[in-house]
Parts: C-alpha cells; structure tokens; sequence
C-alpha cells in the first residue's frame, strides 16, 4: 500500500512525528506506521515494548489527544499502526497547528490558520473573549461617537442607548460570560494594538514608483480612526481644484469623498485583523488605492463582489456596530454606493482586485480636479486639530452663544474633541469666553 491522504510511513520513531499526528487530527484523520519505509515493506522496530508505552503518553501529554497505537508483526518483524482520528476542535503541537493536505503536512499560518479555527470551532475570530480587559477602561471618546452617529444615522434611537456602559456592551452583543469580545476592544479601546497587533492604519503620500513624499499611521479604536482617518486624508492629502458659480466658491476634490469614506469603513469592518496587517492607503496624483487583508466567503471572486449580493462580514460583530452607527451597510450594498458616487463626481467605477489575502480598491482622479502640491505640507502634526480649531471660529462668527455639546452637533465630532480644540483657541488667545455658562458668549480676538 503506497502513502496517500491517510497514510504515511516512517521507518523509526521521532518525537517530531507527533507534527505528522498533528496534521491527521486536524484534517480527516489517518494512520502513521512506524518500521516500514517509503516503499511500503516493513523494516521492523527496535525495542518496540518501550515504544507502546512512549508513543501513547506522547500523544496525549504533547496534543491533548488519543490516539489508538497498536503493534503488528510481519515476517517476524514488529512494527507499529498510529491510528488517528480526526478532530472535531482543533488541535497544535507547541502552539502551531499541523494539515495534512494530500500526502503532506502543511503548517497553517496566516489567513489559512484563522479560517481553518473558524471552520473547525464556529467560534468567529472577533467573537473570542479577552481577558483583563473591562468596560471601565474603555474609551468614553469612542463610546460617544458610537451613541452619536448611531441617533444621527437613525440606526438606534436614544431611548435604545439609554444603557450604562457596560449595559451598552451587553445589548451590543459585545460581551460573552461576563468578559468583552475581540470586538469590542478593536471598536472601543484607546489602544488595541497592544492586544491585537496590525490594529491601525498607513497612509501614504506618493510620488513616482516608490518616491514616499509624507505619510501617517492613525491608530486608536476602530471608532477614533473611523472619526479621524477621513478629515485626514482630505485636508492633509488632497487639494480641491477651485472654481467660481456666480461668485460662490466650489471646491471639488479628485476623489469621492462618500466613496472613499465607504471603502475605508468597509476596510476597517471587514479586515482580518488575525494577519497582523494593516489598513493601508497610498495615495498618489492619479490614483488612490485602499488595501486590506481579506478572507472572503468561499467561492467569491472580484465579480462577486461587483455583483448584488448577501451581506457576509468576516468579523460579525464588528459590522454589526458599525452597521448602527451607520458606517456600513447590511444589505451588501456597500461597493454599489461607491460606484454611486465616483459616477456622480464623474469618475470611473473603482477597480477591485484580489492578490493572495490582499482585497485592493482602486479609485481614479478626476482629471480636472487633479492639483499639485510641494512635497511636505505645511503644519504637518496639527493639521486636524487647526482644521476644526478654524471650523469652530467659524461657528462662532455666525453664533457666539454655542456651547460645546451644540457645536459637536453642527462639526459632527465628539464633545472632548470640541473641548481640546477649544482649550488650544483659548490658550493661543483666539477665544474668550464673556459671563456664565447659561448666558455668556464666545468673544472672538
């Protein structure tokens, strides 16, 4: 009988065929004879008592499992039949996990790892519990922005926000026995990244071929990159060309900004995060591309995908909260709004493309919107903060009244970003506030 899916030969025992054992557990099972070689005639084993009892106790101290091991004799020869089930829950040898995939054994890493764990166990990778880790430590920030958007959106009312925290977290279906998923810290924690790492995003300003001109990394909870990302990427990376309608000033930008705001949403939802890879945006003059480590449904291809089609979130409960704060669709109607809006800024249809784990975006300029611009611009660190420092001047100008929670509303920002902003005018003298908190008003300098 020669070697197959089930069967594989060695002709003396090594504690690192318990990787082969591995690899059997994990695929459809098998059986592992040892003293017969690689052309199936038994050669026979040494001290092959001693091996009964090893091998056993091996097995189960090294992998948690039984294994059936039987000695048989030919010819006078002993030899010995490892017989392996497979296993309905998956199975490692010091922490790598081990396929047998026709008459070899692969190691699974990567993207392979993480669907071969949600196969086995049903237990989706955003949904598994992380331990020293409560609500209280989480980000009121992107908790706020959370309740915000999800009553602006009209996806929750406020009644059905009217939870503390932690209740907030359970009706979410964020926690499980008392403990907070995977999910929650990437939506909710001030720094994910030090449980899961690959937690942020890149973005990059780019010249030709690989002439890197500026770049940022935006890290946070999924809802603070999600809040920030944007405002980022359209007033430090890209110019709007100017024009004039009967005197009133029009600003077009060379992308969608409803396009691209979706793409990076669908990124951030939809990423697998399991690979340790992240968001990454490269912008360039012509182009803008938007990457992200990707798992899709079995069988689903680019068409696919630029067809009608079911909602099938990766990470379930990722999508699930940033469905209600109206970040994502439900209805797979996602890439279908993006085509919506390059066609209404009239450019072409984003073209996606898959390379291995790698799902890629790719929006084309408008041609007439395209601006050149110096290679650093200028106050590079600040550039958000000025932005909504100025915005808030200009809401002040038309009504010098507004309090912190008013202006959060009109700029669509959270209430300490309002007062950070508002902390850095008055320490630079810009604003000054004139009477009490009921009847006073914003003098601006």
């Amino acid at each position: 009988m020669a070697e197959s899916q089930n069967i594989e030969y060695k002709e003396s025992w090594r504690d690192e065929y318990l990787k082969w054992v591995c690899g059997f557990a994990n695929a459809q099972g098998g059986k592992i004879y040892i003293g017969i070689n690689d052309a199936g005639k038994v050669v026979g084993v040494k001290d092959s008592k001693k091996l009964m009892e090893d091998i056993p106790n091996k097995i189960q101290s090294g992998l948690g499992i039984i294994a059936d091991v039987n000695k048989l004799t030919k010819d006078g020869l002993d030899y010995i039949e490892i017989k392996v089930e497979p296993s309905s829950y998956p199975v490692n040898y010091h922490g790598a996990y081990h396929y047998r995939s026709g008459s070899t054994r692969q190691q699974l890493q990567g993207s392979a790892l993480t669907e071969f764990i949600r196969e086995k166990t049903g237990y989706l990778w955003d949904a598994v519990p992380v331990d020293n880790i409560c609500v209280d430590v989480l980000d009121r920030d992107s908790i706020e922005i959370f309740r915000r958007e999800a009553v602006r959106k009209k996806r929750m009312t406020e009644e059905d926000l009217d939870f503390s925290n932690e209740e907030l977290m359970d009706h979410l279906d964020l926690m499980v026995d008392g403990k907070l998923k995977r999910a929650a810290i990437m939506l909710f924690y001030r720094k994910p990244g030090r449980i899961i790492t690959g937690c942020y995003v890149k973005i990059g300003k780019f010249g030709d071929g690989s002439d890197l001109q500026y770049q940022d990394t935006v890290e946070g909870s999924l809802f603070s990159i999600a809040d920030r990302v944007i405002d980022l990427i359209y007033t430090k990376y890209l110019r709007a060309a100017i024009t004039y309608e009967h005197d009133i000033r029009v600003e077009t930008y060379p992308f969608p900004r409803a396009g691209v705001r979706e793409a990076i949403y669908n990124a951030l939802g939809h990423n697998n995060y399991a690979s340790s890879i992240p968001i990454q945006i490269r912008i360039e003059d012509d182009a803008m591309y938007i990457s992200n480590s990707c798992i899709l449904p079995k069988n689903w291809t680019v068409e696919t995908l630029m067809q009608p089609h079911k909602s099938k979130p990766f990470n379930p409960s990722i999508a699930n909260v940033f469905y209600r704060a109206g970040y994502i669709e439900a209805w797979g109607r996602g890439i279908q709004k993006i085509c919506e809006a390059c066609r209404e800024l009239g450019t072409p249809d984003p073209e996606y493309t898959i390379l291995g784990d790698d799902l890629t975006v790719k929006f084309i300029a408008l041609e007439s919107a395209k601006v050149s611009e110096t290679k650093n611009p200028k106050h590079q660190p600040d550039v958000l903060r000025d932005v909504l420092e100025d915005r808030i001047v200009i809401e002040l100008q038309k009504d010098a009244s507004l309090n912190q929670k008013e202006l959060a509303e009109r700029l669509k920002t959270s209430v300490p970003s309002i007062q950070r902003a508002m902390n850095s005018l008055k320490e630079k003298g810009r604003i000054i506030r004139k009477g009490g908190k009921r009847y006073g008003y914003w003098k601006l300098q």
